[in-house]
């Protein structure tokens, strides 16, 4: 599981992938991870949030413009992964492309020594 990311001033966009997995690993980690440090390296890439519980996982990345978007979807190393992942990883998957334009954020170490969870 990944941190909540700080994020821009809206409007940007979030990729919302959500899947469901085949069983075993077969190198899906490794390339979870890599993909997610290529990403991270792509202009207009703002941060990724991820979760997966045994069934469902769930990964939000967030970019700046859809033409960043693009550019990423068309990496030479992400269609592999696309490609691995219909073969070998996913038993079904569902991506979305939003427009963020409004945003709220709560932390409560950023709250005053009198809150009362503090």
């Amino acid at each position: 599981m990944s941190d909540i990311v700080k994020m821009p001033k809206p409007p940007y966009y979030a990729v919302i992938f959500s899947s469901e997995r085949t069983k075993g690993d077969r190198g899906y980690g490794a390339m979870a991870d890599k993909m997610v440090e290529l990403a991270s390296q792509q202009e207009g890439f703002l941060g990724i949030e991820s979760a997966r519980d045994e069934g469902l996982g769930i990964t939000v990345s967030y970019w700046k413009s859809l033409e960043a978007i693009q550019q990423w979807k068309e990496h030479a190393a992400h269609l592999v992964a696309q490609r691995r992942g219909k073969e070998e990883w996913y038993t079904r998957f569902s991506l979305r492309v939003c427009k963020v334009e409004r945003q709220s954020f709560f932390d409560v170490s950023e709250m005053d020594e009198n809150h009362p969870l503090k």
